[in-house]
């Protein structure tokens, strides 16, 4: 029966073979995929898709679409709702827009 100095030799030793072994196998694929790359004339792009081929997103403000007349604060419409208008009829409080 081996001693737990022995078997933690053994594992270090595995642990070693393991790290060479995966180095080798990771030089190997990416030989291949170099090869084929060049081959088929692709490009680090073809591979990964960047995130700036999507549509930038709009950012911007949402102009104010309510307003309490006794503190001038105002409210787009959007999230939640100021406690100054909760609960009371919103039409009352609309801004209407400049002609």
């Amino acid at each position: 029966m081996s001693t737990y100095k022995e078997l933690l030799a053994q594992r270090d030793e595995l642990e070693k073979k393991i790290e060479a072994e995966r180095a080798a196998a990771r030089a190997t694929a990416l030989a291949t995929v170099r090869e084929l790359c060049a081959e088929h004339g692709i490009t680090a792009a073809d591979l990964v898709p960047s995130a700036s081929k999507s549509k930038p997103r709009a950012v911007g403000t949402v102009p104010a679409k309510y307003r309490n007349p006794e503190t001038g604060d105002t409210w787009t419409g959007r999230g939640k709702e100021p406690v100054w208008i909760r609960g009371l009829a919103r039409e009352a409080y609309l801004i209407t827009p400049a002609a």
